[in-house]
């Protein structure tokens, strides 16, 4: 039995100081069948841990159903088989830049406080969740030595008592390794969110002096960790790509590591935020309180190893400094993984409306006097249709969905009419009754961090006609997940303008491969490939094609459904295309 044990001034394992260069995975990111490659990556560029996220929201779709909680305790597995130590972050919150920052849909609304509603869900996702990290701690022979204590909570509130329970309950349910906090190196980021007798860590991009400087003021002892080295960064739908100079990242590690201090790089490899799990932020500078920015589905982060697993320029000058601070020489790296053989075409071979798909996958209509919001219908990732009368004769006033989140497209009597977005909620032509109106709005990803986590999606405002409320609402949900099977669906033959709806199609590869997957011309969706969710796409950019993983396919025949919500391009059909 090994002890892993954070001392006074350094991480002792059985009374040896050891310093932690870890890196980020996120084994939700990666197709399970590519786990074990993206860890040799990571022990190839001079790390020895590996850290990961747990998404609440992910494996607990709705309260007391749970799914496959056992692929954490398998990916941990897979960090001890590749050498690694582990480091788990359960949450209950992780951002992340993740849906709602991890928290199921269906807490909206309930505070990360020690609300008593709010602690008891967590409770029992914890009870269920924690075992696969018990059973795997390093005292018992696994790899865990670490679990984090909530997720950078000094952004968000102060409740101390609310972090002494959530650090009792892992205590409670077996946790033995030492315990810790990570927040942002800024004064009252750490007094909210550290916690006495926890260790505490921070995390930022630069200046690691003045970050460590700053700990030291609130922590004198102590091992010093930065558990979030923001070596790269995210993208948003509409923005430009980021991107960090790898010789600056490089130079900023080596200066974290000069201090003494342990690192965990955010991220190492940052992978693919499947099946439109990708989250929103605010913009408003510091506040975080401003226009929705909703996150790419490529989570590539800029990060050493990219989308694909392969090395980068980074991924060379982190190695290269790394590797002084290694026990011995850093192993080679693992074989590349395989690539698609030849590009492809997709055949279009049928069509439904949005109206059938709803009709055969969606929930129950309701009908009241304001619209439901999504949370209230139970859509976690998806889209909701609301239709409502505009009662006549009336001379046209305006047509407004109010508080809309986060994007409708209008239809008045059939026609379609227009899109309305948070920021232009009001439609540009007026609306004359009588007249029946439909509004297909589409939840852009919930916000992952800041004070507008947990905001609920759809028509949270109500529609009005000039001043005048609507009521009658009808409303339908359709949850992404429903669209794992489409049997159901009556397919019709293809539309002649590019409708919106759901098209059917096939690929057939020769030398299968990770790929990606360009769908030029069509507007914005998702698309299935023989039944995996490869994400969100949008002509917004910037990114320009989906990562498809190379186990996800098949020689031969494969089937692609594509569901547009706004305009396809069938005769331009979507391309399966090496790297």
């Amino acid at each position: 039995m090994s002890e892993f044990t954070a001392g006074e001034k350094d991480f002792l394992l059985d009374g040896r100081p050891v310093r932690l260069l870890s890196g980020a995975l996120h084994y939700f990111r990666v197709h399970e069948a590519q786990w074990g490659h993206r860890l040799a990556m990571l022990r190839a560029m001079g790390l020895n841990c590996v850290e990961t996220y747990v998404p609440w929201n992910l494996h607990e779709p709705r309260p007391g159903s749970y799914d496959d909680v056992e692929a954490l305790g398998r990916f941990l597995d897979a960090a001890r088989e590749a050498g690694l130590w582990a480091i788990v972050r359960p949450g209950p919150y992780i951002c992340a830049e993740w849906e709602n920052g991890g928290l199921p849909h269906w807490l909206t609304g309930r505070p990360r406080t020690g609300d008593a509603e709010y602690l008891g869900h967590v409770e029992r996702w914890f009870r269920r969740l924690l075992p696969q990290v018990v059973a795997r701690q390093i005292d018992r022979g696994g790899p865990v030595i670490m679990v984090q204590v909530e997720n950078e909570y000094g952004s968000y509130g102060s409740d101390a008592e609310y972090l002494r329970r959530l650090a009792a309950l892992l205590r409670e349910t077996g946790v033995t390794v030492p315990l810790f906090t990570s927040d942002g190196p800024e004064d009252h980021m750490l007094t909210g969110g550290s916690l006495p007798g926890v260790l505490a860590t921070v995390n930022f991009g630069s200046h690691a002096r003045v970050a460590f400087e700053t700990l030291r003021r609130h922590r004198p002892d102590g091992p010093l960790m930065c558990m979030e080295f923001w070596c790269g960064w995210f993208d948003h739908w509409g923005a430009e790509h980021v991107v960090r100079d790898p010789g600056d990242a490089a130079a900023a590690l080596r200066e974290i590591l000069e201090c003494g201090a342990s690192v965990n790089l955010y991220m190492a490899h940052g992978g693919t935020s499947f099946a439109g799990w990708s989250g929103a932020n605010r913009g408003g500078g510091d506040l975080h309180d401003g226009v929705l920015e909703p996150d790419v589905t490529s989570y590539d982060y800029d990060a050493p190893i990219d989308e694909f697993g392969l090395p980068t320029d980074k991924f060379w000058r982190f190695r290269e400094v790394l590797a002084e601070y290694a026990d011995g020489p850093l192993p080679e790296l693992p074989a590349e993984p395989a690539q698609l053989g030849s590009p492809a075409d997709m055949a279009l071979t049928g069509w439904a409306p949005l109206g059938d798909v709803l009709d055969t996958l969606g929930g129950p209509q309701t009908t009241s006097p304001v619209p439901p919001s999504f949370e209230e219908l139970g859509v976690d990732r998806g889209l909701v249709r609301y239709e409502v009368t505009v009662p006549g004769p009336r001379q046209p006033y305006p047509l407004i969905a109010r508080g809309l989140r986060d994007l409708a497209v209008v239809y008045v009597d059939g026609e379609r009419a227009g899109v309305l977005t948070e920021e232009d909620e009001r439609l540009k032509e007026p609306v004359a009754g009588h007249a029946r109106v439909e509004l297909w709005v589409e939840s852009l990803g919930r916000v992952n961090y800041g004070p507008r986590t947990g905001e609920a999606k759809g028509i949270t405002g109500g529609l009005l006609h000039e001043r005048q409320y609507l009521h009658g609402v009808r409303a339908r949900g359709l949850r992404l997940d429903a669209l794992e099977h489409v049997d159901g669906v009556p397919f019709r033959s293809l539309p002649d303008e590019g409708a919106p709806g759901l098209y059917r199609g096939n690929l057939a590869v020769r030398g299968a491969g990770d790929a990606l997957l360009e769908l030029p011309g069509w507007t914005r969706g998702f698309v299935w490939v023989n039944g995996f969710n490869l994400g969100r796409y949008w002509s917004a950019g910037p990114q320009q094609a989906l990562y498809v993983p190379g186990p996800v396919l098949r020689e031969g025949v494969n089937d692609v459904w594509v569901l547009e919500f706004e305009k396809a391009a069938p005769d331009r059909a979507p391309r399966l295309r090496s790297r």
